[in-house]
């Protein structure tokens, strides 16, 4: 197999990624939904099963991204003009990604932005119930915590409403996860900090691990777009 093969290999399991994250996402939305009902029943298996799927999704998530730095790190020492070298690549990435997984383990899954994610949004619709806020979907739709008035769903970036807002948990400000996702790459390409783009914030080095996936306000979102359409 030639490197410009595997370099394409590489590209369609980071659209795998793609995929696996937005099925995290959905299993999210349903586990929100069941939040409620379970909650009157008394009855956690079925959230317990989705946080089981979900953590399986992260690990699937963590060893495509592991298996992707060691392939780039196996090519990036190949000579391409010696066909000997070419052909042990596959035994030597077999190796490296063993031993790498030999060193992991699944707690860390747990530290996972999508788990997290997860496990906050349950204890948010929780939360809610236990305050009598949940009688029917629609009415949890609308009782959200976060309320338009506290937060833009414009996109400081993109200037468009968010369709995966993400907060940062250093300023506390929104973004859409894709275009927030492209200005850090970007800025990390230039070698450069990536300042937070709301106008009047002091927060001048936004990273990836400090943008947590928010939920309920995407939910609060999706849920004024259906009422918005209905009107």
């Amino acid at each position: 197999m030639s490197l410009s093969a595997v370099h394409g290999t590489l590209s369609s399991l980071k659209s795998c990624q793609s995929d696996i994250q937005t099925g995290m996402d959905i299993v999210t939305d349903v586990a929100m939904d069941l939040a409620d009902i379970l909650e009157s029943e008394g009855n956690n298996n079925s959230l317990k099963e989705l946080e089981d799927t979900i953590l399986s999704c992260a690990k699937l998530d963590r060893d495509i991204n592991h298996f992707v730095d060691v392939v780039q790190q196996v090519t990036s020492e190949a000579m391409p003009q010696n066909p000997e070298t070419m052909f042990s690549l596959s035994d030597k990435v077999k190796k490296m990604y063993e031993e790498k997984l030999a060193k992991l383990s699944d707690a860390e899954l747990h530290k996972h932005q999508k788990v997290i994610a997860f496990k906050d949004s349950i204890r948010n619709c929780q939360g809610q119930a236990a305050q009598g806020s949940a009688g029917n979907m629609e009415e949890l739709d609308e009782d959200i915590a976060v309320s338009q008035s506290q937060v833009n769903f414009t996109c400081p970036l993109t200037q468009v409403e968010m369709v995966n807002p993400v907060k940062n948990k250093k300023c506390s400000h929104y973004y859409d996860e894709e275009a927030i996702l492209n200005l850090v790459k970007t800025r990390r390409n230039q070698k450069k900090k990536c300042r937070c783009p709301v106008v009047g914030c002091g927060n001048s080095d936004v990273k990836e691990s400090d943008l947590v996936v928010d939920q309920m306000l995407r939910r609060k979102i999706q849920s004024q777009k259906r009422h918005s359409n209905k009107t």
